[in-house]
């Protein structure tokens, strides 16, 4: 993932169709392991906003706190 977003313009912050932006998707449904959180931060470091929210006004950061994951 790390050499995509380095070698292309992808929108990281495009959103798809149930509303939610790759980094949202990562953090609801990764792990929290080591590679999850290397993705996580590949992504904000390529842009990703964690303040856009889904439908619901969930947003990245919210999610993060409520399962509790301390860093990124």
């Amino acid at each position: 993932m790390r050499e995509i977003l380095r070698i292309t313009d992808i929108d990281v912050n495009h959103v798809n169709n149930l509303g939610w932006i790759a980094l949202l998707e990562a953090v609801i449904l990764g792990d929290g392991g080591p590679t999850h959180t290397e993705i996580v931060r590949e992504l904000l470091a390529h842009g990703a906003d964690r303040r856009i929210a889904d439908r619901e006004g969930v947003t990245p950061f919210s999610t993060r706190v409520s399962v509790g994951r301390r860093r990124w």
